[in-house]
């Protein structure tokens, strides 16, 4: 009997020969500690899946217990926001990279954070959160930026170079409860 171990977070990214598995909302791996589905393929061909437990990660403590803890009632959040302008014109690649360089960019220039560190935590990686929004164009985008720097919230325009087009922007992570107000009217990317 074959078996495989798939880490429950990609457990739904498996090839289509291996089976889907469908899990109830009390089964996300951002509401629970990270497990594996054992998935043994009988002789006939059926597959069976089976939960384990996650071996146990040495450098957690109960300190990080306690940030996963409080961070469940108000969750550390990165927002994303792009252009709606050059979702349209460019390419889709070209776009979903401007994003990524201003997260990692962002994560980079305030490293030291604490709430940056707890992001970044290797106990919480499988629960980061990301939303990803849209504006119109270089105005509104850079319009939104300056609101968010005389409001000290802490993010990185990303500025193209070398067109020096100002493209996206991330803010460093926050608990969601300080920056989700200044999302409010801002559009969710589709």
């Amino acid at each position: 009997m074959a078996s495989i171990l798939t880490p429950r977070c990609f457990s739904h990214r498996l090839s289509p020969s291996f089976p889907r598995f469908h899990l109830p909302p009390s089964s996300h791996p951002s509401r629970r500690s990270p497990s594996l589905i054992r998935m043994e393929a009988s002789s006939n061909g059926a597959s069976d899946a089976k939960e384990t437990a996650a071996p146990a990660d040495p450098s957690s403590d109960s300190t990080n217990a306690a940030a996963s803890n409080s961070e469940s009632e108000d969750p550390l959040i990165q927002y994303v926001v792009l252009r709606r302008d050059l979702i349209d014109t460019w390419p889709l690649g070209s776009v979903v990279t401007q994003g990524c360089h201003a997260s990692v960019a962002a994560i980079w220039s305030f490293k030291d954070d604490p709430h940056t560190l707890n992001y970044c935590n290797s106990s919480n990686l499988h629960a980061m959160r990301k939303v990803t929004l849209e504006v119109k164009g270089e105005a509104q985008i850079v319009n939104l930026s300056e609101k968010l720097n005389s409001s000290g919230i802490d993010h990185k325009l990303w500025i193209e170079q070398p067109e020096n087009i100002p493209t996206c922007f991330a803010t460093k992570p926050y608990p969601k409860s300080i920056v989700s107000s200044f999302f409010k009217k801002v559009k969710l990317c589709k």
